[in-house]
């Protein structure tokens, strides 16, 4: 469970989150908003990239404030980025080896083992030894995926993993993220602005607008509220 209270993060003159307070208890969770709204920036906070000028994070009680983004990583936290991350020089199987390297492991699998699980999971054990320029679209967000699938992770922060794919691709990764409680027991946490994933795959959604919270509770729920569409989806 993810507790956020009072969160405010500034740059410069702009609030981009604004006194914050909100909780994540489902195992998935959406977060959307126009653009702007603070999506990126709250996820980003959460993982320890920028620090809050106030309030606090929890996860499953544990304060997260104190903690660098190595020790946030160590302790289950994941994300990927709008803009994947995959080495180009590296092959599928490399790319979430490195990962490996200061993260801990499932504690019957071996390294080699683990990377064998996730690549599996997200489908991409034929190309393991394909190097990351040769991918597609589709197959380098699997890699980012795979990537926060690896070691032991307690939250993932998926940042518009479905940005691009096509009709075919984003059914494939709607039914990976519902399987991730059950493949690792992470909650997740999905910014997306596909309203078809959102409401396909998130039991409770957080709505921001200018760094505030605007709704918060049951998906299907909070996407009937006008406030919502008019935020979201630009409807009057």
């Amino acid at each position: 469970m993810i507790n956020i209270a009072g969160l405010t993060v500034r740059f410069g003159g702009v609030k981009a989150i604004n006194a914050l307070d909100a909780r994540f208890t489902a195992p998935i969770c959406g977060l959307i908003g126009p653009n702007g709204a603070g999506k990126t920036t709250l996820l980003n906070t959460l993982s320890g990239f920028v620090r809050p000028e106030s309030g606090t994070l929890e996860l499953d009680g544990q304060l997260l404030n104190p903690l660098k983004p190595a020790a946030r990583a160590r302790l289950g936290i994941r994300r990927s980025f709008q803009t994947e991350q995959v080495v180009e020089d590296l092959s599928v199987w490399d790319n979430v080896l490195a990962i490996l390297d200061h993260l801990p492991l499932v504690a019957q699998y071996t390294r080699a083992a683990e990377v064998a699980r996730v690549l599996d999971y997200v489908g991409l054990s034929g190309v393991a030894q394909q190097a990351g320029r040769s991918l597609n679209l589709y197959q380098r967000r699997m890699v980012e995926l795979a990537r926060a699938l690896a070691g032991k992770p307690r939250l993932l922060l998926l940042d518009e993993p479905g940005a691009g794919m096509n009709e075919i691709e984003s059914l494939q990764l709607r039914q990976l993220i519902l399987g991730i409680p059950h493949f690792c027991q992470a909650q997740l946490i999905l910014i997306d602005h596909d309203v078809e994933l959102i409401s396909a795959t998130c039991e409770e959604t957080l709505v921001l607008d200018f760094g505030r919270c605007i709704a918060l509770g049951p998906t299907r729920a909070m996407l009937k509220q006008p406030c919502v569409r008019k935020a979201y989806l630009g409807e009057n």
